[in-house]
């Protein structure tokens, strides 16, 4: 297998390979691993999601780092988990994928379980020209690197920049800053620029939840017990916030149009406390740019040296053809949160957003995904068509409940072995002409899925 990518996703999946013995080989642009945390946040940030809910389940952080650890702390604990699992002699650095295809793309389907068939196999092609045949391809390339940028009318003259080009504060010293959106790296940036800039302007066109990130001395995501209903959440942290923050509108924010926890929450302890201190002014959505001057939809106007976009990333995969994975908007459209029912060996991990860490979720997933693939190899017909046909759903979020998650985990590490069953029955009333059919053109003929018994309806892997 081709892993593509060494960031904390892809280090969690090696991690599992090995242990599951599956072969495989790690590909990673840069010239060292921890994706994000190696090349893509600015110095000073600090997870938002708590140690505890960050670390890898079966690799504890140092007792000694804080609750919130910084860039640099992530970074060291990430080495260490690959030197103590004998991660780095597998990754290839600086090798960079440009494409990854079928081998032969008229017959994705192989005509035994273990066969030797080249269209089972996948080709990868790297930047220096190099071409590789691999049984298989596993995606953990991340989502926090396309950047995504607003479209407002006009062009602004001054510094415009993306919140994945800020890397330190000497970047705002003495600057009247505005920053656009209202998601979590916006606000850090928000109110660094609050401390050393000028002025700082934040501009939202929708409300926030915005979310302290401790209470009561414990961090927010260890405070509520996973058993607990998200309605019972969402009721707790309302009181909370009513109590302690009040209204948004009182500080000139405007109220959010969803519950909690039906987009990303904010959080951030320092937006209110800047907001209140006059360090940072509230703005609307942005009608259009005339030079350095800015027009918001309500009228006002004002001068800014930096505009930081932080308007979030592009969900996409520029090394797979265009359209092989559906995505709609931040959502990748894959059966147990990894698989297409159209190819067999292509797994895409990791582009749903948890509510806190990634830690807990990503090893159990990946022995999961592990399990898929050695299940993969007793089967004709691609994985992910059989958990299609068995009834399971496609992602409507991409947004994820760990403890949900980790239920549906510990369900489909049961049921799993059932697909084997089914993959059978569904080739039997299946012929051969017809099952090739069904993958290369993406449907299926015949009405066989009310047949097969349900399996995991909403398994994911994360």
């Amino acid at each position: 297998m081709a892993v593509i990518g060494a960031g904390p996703v892809g280090l969690a999946v090696a991690r599992a390979l090995l242990q599951h013995s599956v072969p495989y080989e790690q590909l990673e642009a840069d010239d060292d691993l921890g994706g994000n945390w190696y090349h893509g946040v600015y110095e000073t940030a600090h997870i938002i999601s708590s140690r505890k809910t960050t670390e890898y389940a079966d690799f504890p952080m140092p007792a000694e780092f804080p609750d919130f650890p910084s860039a640099q702390q992530m970074l060291e604990y990430l080495n260490s988990y690959a030197e103590v699992f004998k991660l780095r002699p597998h990754i290839q650095f600086r090798t960079k994928v440009v494409m990854c295809r079928p081998e032969a793309t008229t017959n994705p389907v192989a005509t035994a379980p273990g066969s030797d068939r080249k269209d089972a196999r996948w080709e990868v092609e790297l930047a220096n020209g190099e071409k590789r045949i691999y049984k298989g391809v596993i995606v953990c390339s991340g989502h926090h690197w396309d950047k995504r940028f607003p479209n407002y009318a006009g062009k602004f003259t001054g510094e415009y920049i993306h919140s994945k080009d800020y890397k330190n504060p000497r970047q705002l010293i003495d600057k009247r800053v505005l920053v656009i959106g209202g998601g979590n790296s916006a606000c850090d940036l928000a109110s660094e620029a609050a401390r050393v800039g000028r002025s700082c302007d934040l501009s939202l066109r929708r409300g926030y939840w915005f979310l302290p990130k401790s209470l009561f001395g414990v961090p927010l995501p260890e405070l509520v017990p996973g058993w607990v209903p998200v309605w019972a959440q969402r009721l707790f942290l309302k009181v909370v916030l009513k109590v302690v923050v009040g209204k948004y509108e009182d500080y000139g924010l405007p109220k959010p149009n969803h519950r909690i926890f039906e987009a990303h929450p904010t959080l951030n302890s320092e937006i209110l406390h800047y907001v209140k201190h006059g360090r940072i002014r509230p703005r609307p959505d942005i009608a259009k740019f005339e030079g350095r001057r800015v027009l918001f939809v309500d009228g006002s106007s004002a001068e800014f040296d930096m505009v930081v976009c932080g308007t979030g990333f592009n969900l996409s995969f520029p090394f797979l053809p265009p359209g092989l994975v559906p995505v709609e908007g931040k959502n990748a459209l894959l059966y147990a949160g990894c698989t297409l029912p159209d190819y067999k060996n292509l797994y895409i991990v990791g582009t749903p957003q948890v509510r806190y860490g990634f830690g807990p979720l990503i090893t159990p997933a990946a022995a999961l995904l592990c399990r898929l693939i050695n299940l993969q190899d007793q089967m004709e017909l691609p994985i992910g068509l059989v958990l299609k046909e068995s009834g399971a759903k496609l992602p409507t979020t991409h947004l994820v409940d760990p403890h949900k998650a980790l239920r549906q985990m510990r369900y489909a590490k049961y049921t799993l072995p059932l697909l084997l069953r089914k993959e059978r029955k569904l080739r039997q009333r299946m012929p051969v002409g017809r099952r090739q059919e069904a993958v290369g053109r993406r449907k299926m003929a015949g009405n066989t899925a009310g047949e097969l018994q349900r399996v995991s309806p909403d398994m994911k892997i994360f």
